[in-house]
């Protein structure tokens, strides 16, 4: 054989090496992609295979309904998640204590309660490492799942979020009980068509501490049983 075969070859054999490695890598890049795109996603539900629902307070004003809430919590042993917003924070670090003190999971809910989706990356670090930073401070809590508020995000808000540790939480069902002062549309909304996995979410209003016993006494009496935000999604 000549020494031309032998130089041809090997540069055949080495030119599919080449592409081997950059198919790979190819592959390597499109899997890391798809996982963090995966990550970057918000969660809108636990999981569908067991029998948990959440109850999700998001609070950002008020204080005169959350005692009584929390002696409701109590007295049917639930542990739920409280997203909290900075500012609120600042002027309740007492009332967050207690929220904590108590069991209840802390969740970052912004610091000024901004739409998170029409502000800048750097914006979006901001409100989320701030309001994180005073919950640490306050509670010795490093929150992990973050609720944008008004549920308004951007790509920048879960990069944002994921890059400093969190995952985005959004909700499966809303009572709106922030806009409808009506307790019975609140309880309907939180349990009308349930199914497992329910994140609810809901605010420190009157109407809404009025509907709480009997939401409860629902999922109860249904077999559900009533989570964290970090358990559900488990």
């Amino acid at each position: 054989m000549s020494k031309n075969f032998f130089v041809n070859v090997t540069a055949n054999v080495l030119l599919a090496a080449v592409v081997v490695t950059v198919f790979a890598v190819g592959l390597g890049g499109a899997s890391r992609d798809a996982f963090l795109e995966d990550k970057l996603q918000p969660v809108y539900r636990g999981n569908p295979d067991r029998k948990y629902v959440s109850l999700m307070f998001n609070v950002y004003w008020g204080t005169e309904y959350l005692p009584e809430i929390l002696e409701i919590l109590e007295k049917y042993e639930i542990s739920t998640t409280f997203f909290v917003g900075g500012y609120w924070v600042a002027q309740n670090t007492d009332l967050l204590k207690e929220i904590a003190d108590r069991g209840h999971e802390i969740g970052n809910h912004g610091f000024y309660h901004k739409d998170q989706g029409k502000l800048s990356y750097e914006k979006n670090v901001s409100e989320i490492v701030n309001t994180h930073k005073l919950i640490e401070q306050t509670t010795g809590v490093s929150p992990v799942l973050f609720a944008p508020p008004s549920g308004d995000f951007s790509s920048n808000t879960l990069q944002a979020a994921y890059d400093n540790g969190y995952t985005t939480i959004m909700w499966s069902r809303d009572t709106v009980d922030w806009r409808d002062k009506d307790a019975d549309l609140v309880f309907r909304r939180a349990t009308e068509n349930t199914s497992n996995g329910e994140l609810i979410l809901m605010h420190p209003t009157a109407h809404t501490l009025k509907a709480l016993e009997r939401i409860i006494q629902y999922y109860k009496a249904g077999g559900f049983e009533i989570v964290t935000v970090s358990r559900n999604i488990a």
